[in-house]
């Protein structure tokens, strides 16, 4: 399977990097773009908000996973509503990656979305909501409520994915990543011991102990994240066999995280379409690793 992963090098692309190969029931024939280089990983270089590179890059795939984002417009935490250049810079690239895949025949898109396009659920919550019998469920039919501009973006990002679907028949997956981290801090403990490594509390402390909870919630462990994202190509490949022409476009809506004993965002329609089975569970770590 011939695959380009644009925003390779990010944290989520070095996650497929070192496990979406062992998860596809496929051969991975990969072609990973960033904008920058990494020290380890071979990296073919170009800018996803310029189109001729996009389309380039595009020529004999079988399927794309995007992941570039030009600007974290202020991040998650901003609720601003002001125009940016990078807002828009955002959006240009979800553009060119959609419309060079029709162009170029491509069969499946996998979008990396995030629980940011319905954040305002959490916002509306917290602390509460990381409770073990906290009375929330938020599937693929929720409306979007995103939290913030990047919120917003990857709204935009899976509305783009819906018109590509219907209007030009790409198989579409828009998956609502929740917590996906660096290989150091890759378990429910991460952010938690993040926010001691930086001196922001200690590990006794309340706001310690919020961290775990929502993490316990969130978590999406590397290879979790991998295997969700192979599950989504191995459902887009099966339907473009299986299609005629009056069935072609699939457009679908899944939660990304491992397994756990509480959590507000569904799994069983990502278990249910494309068969989605977490490896690792929240639930089973009582404390950071040693």
């Amino acid at each position: 399977m011939n695959v380009l992963v644009t925003g390779a090098n990010g944290t989520v692309g070095t996650a497929l990097r070192e496990h979406l190969e062992s998860e596809l029931d496929a051969t991975l024939e990969p072609t990973w773009i960033d904008i920058e280089p990494h020290p380890e990983y071979e990296t073919t270089m170009g800018d996803v908000t310029d189109y001729a590179t996009v389309r380039e890059a595009m020529v004999g795939q079988d399927a794309v996973v995007h992941l570039g984002m030009p600007d974290f417009l202020g991040g998650p935490g901003s609720r601003s509503l002001a125009w940016s250049e990078g807002f828009a810079a955002s959006c240009q690239a979800i553009g060119n990656v959609l419309e060079a895949a029709t162009s170029e025949g491509v069969d499946t898109v996998v979008y990396a979305s995030s629980n940011h396009a319905v954040g305002m659920y959490e916002v509306q919550n917290a602390p509460e909501i990381y409770g073990l019998d906290f009375d929330l469920e938020i599937d693929h039919t929720a409306p979007p409520r995103p939290d913030s501009r990047y919120g917003i973006v990857k709204v935009f990002g899976e509305a783009m994915g819906q018109l590509a679907a219907d209007a030009h028949g790409v198989n579409c997956y828009a998956i609502r990543i929740c917590s996906v981290r660096d290989p150091e801090y890759d378990h429910p403990y991460g952010d938690a011991e993040r926010g001691v490594d930086r001196g922001e509390y200690e590990r006794d402390s309340g706001a310690y102990e919020e961290q775990v909870a929502r993490q316990k919630c969130m978590w999406q462990s590397r290879r979790d994240l991998a295997r969700e994202v192979a599950r989504c190509l191995e459902r887009g490949a099966e339907v473009a066999r299986a299609e005629t022409d009056d069935e072609r476009g699939e457009f679908d809506v899944f939660y990304g995280r491992s397994a756990s004993d509480r959590s507000w965002f569904d799994l069983e329609h990502a278990r249910e379409v494309i068969g989605y089975d977490p490896a690792d569970d929240a639930t089973a770590w009582q404390g950071p690793p040693e």
